[in-house]
């Protein structure tokens, strides 16, 4: 809203007015705002979950230490929610498509997991809200944003096309705009385009048309969306639910958030800047710019959270956080096609989550097999068997750090490793 004031004011020539033009500017205002919503926010939010008593319901796992947390005041994401969306609405560009979704994103995830808070608290139901619920508002979620990136005309990639792969028409186009094409082996076009990156591959370009090559023409770029939102739906899904999953120690979701959000809003920095994106030989995506200040938010706001979550925690953030920060990185991956790269920067999430079905899984098989369930890990998540081994909690916390920024690293430089 800022944006739009400040542009008025710099129409009038007002001084300093311009400011607010620029992305750095106003990213460093958003993280900002959002680390100080989140630290006065923070300390009056939980006095008042304290004083409702809405705390967490420790449920008996035989884990050293876990009594402690009982009565923590949980559904601390508020203070993540609020802490990213106000700095969003303040500084952002609010009919920017790319901003919308996030926006969305932020706010109906952050819903879904305030019901499934709601009903544990106050319901007194330790289920919470039935898994299929959350699997349904999940894949709506995907299906929206698949569907947007497809329909709206604003999402577009500036790619180089061969001068002998453009069409008649397209060849029309540029001689009427008074383009010179004839002498050039590629121009820059823009093009409403299913192609992303992937690391260690040439060109860290793949594309979902060839998941669908063996269809006639005709109909080849309808599947191609179509597996794309398909696509789309189980990364939301997947990385929502892997970073519910890793909401189990003090501070380890908030701060491997927070690391891999620096990293996203990084490669969304160099992608809607056609400098370095031409640099970096990577997809220049316009209008993409405004997704670094959503990014300083969600920075701002897990930084200032952790003040509060770090070991011993004060507050919880519960579902209504962590299903809203799986989901905004999922999402935020997406847009700035870099949802490949997901298994490397989300490590974290994903080994998580593979220790959970790997478990379970296998717990099945040999129940079946010798009528006994066995396991492959002491417990699952992951970060409770390192628990079950006498690791204590800071240190699991700590060290998964270390590792998130090693997978966030790796990721940014697999943008030069080809």
């Amino acid at each position: 809203m800022l944006y739009y004031l400040f542009k008025y004011l710099n129409e009038l020539n007002v001084p300093g007015a311009g400011m607010f033009a620029y992305i750095s500017f106003r990213s460093a205002l958003s993280v900002i705002t959002s680390l100080a919503i989140s630290l006065l926010i923070g300390k009056r939010l939980i006095e008042y979950l304290q004083y409702k008593q809405i705390g967490e319901v420790v449920r008996d796992l035989g884990l050293e230490g876990q009594y402690q947390k009982k009565g923590t005041p949980s559904m601390g994401g508020l203070i993540i929610l609020a802490s990213i969306i106000i700095p969003t609405l303040l500084f952002a560009r609010l009919d920017n498509i790319y901003v919308i979704l996030m926006l969305l994103t932020t706010i109906w995830l952050g819903f879904i997991g305030f019901l499934d808070d709601y009903i544990k608290i106050f319901k007194k139901n330790k289920e919470g809200l039935a898994a299929r619920f959350k699997i349904i508002g999940q894949i709506i979620l995907g299906f929206t944003v698949g569907l947007t990136l497809f329909l709206c005309d604003d999402v577009i990639i500036i790619e180089r096309v061969k001068v002998s792969d453009l069409s008649s028409r397209e060849k029309i186009e540029l001689i009427d705009t008074s383009v010179s094409y004839l002498n050039q082996g590629e121009i820059p076009m823009e093009r409403k385009s299913t192609k992303t990156t992937i690391p260690f591959i040439k060109n860290n370009e793949f594309n979902y048309a060839w998941l669908v090559a063996f269809i006639p023409e005709k109909y080849r770029s309808i599947a191609t969306w179509l597996v794309f939102v398909v696509i789309v739906v189980f990364i939301v899904t997947s990385v929502s639910n892997g970073a519910n999953l890793t909401d189990g120690l003090d501070g380890l979701t908030t701060g491997t958030s927070a690391i891999i959000g620096t990293a996203l809003g990084i490669l969304a920095y160099v992608s809607s800047n056609i400098i370095y994106a031409e640099y970096l030989n990577i997809m220049y995506i316009p209008k993409s710019e405004e997704l670094v200040i959503f990014a300083s938010a969600f920075i701002g706001a897990t930084i200032g959270f952790l003040w509060y979550n770090s070991y011993p925690a004060q507050v919880f953030m519960g579902d209504t956080g962590s299903l809203a920060l799986g989901g905004i990185i999922a999402v935020f991956a997406i847009i700035i096609r870099k949802e490949l790269l997901i298994p490397i920067l989300c490590g974290i999430f994903l080994v998580e989550n593979l220790s959970v079905v790997l478990q379970v899984s296998w717990f099945k098989r040999t129940k079946r097999k010798y009528g006994e369930g066995r396991r492959i890990f002491l417990m699952a998540p992951l970060h409770h068997h390192y628990q079950k081994k006498g690791y204590t909690e800071p240190k699991i916390v700590i060290r998964f750090w270390i590792v998130a920024i090693i997978l966030a690293v790796i990721s940014i430089v697999t943008l030069k490793i080809r």
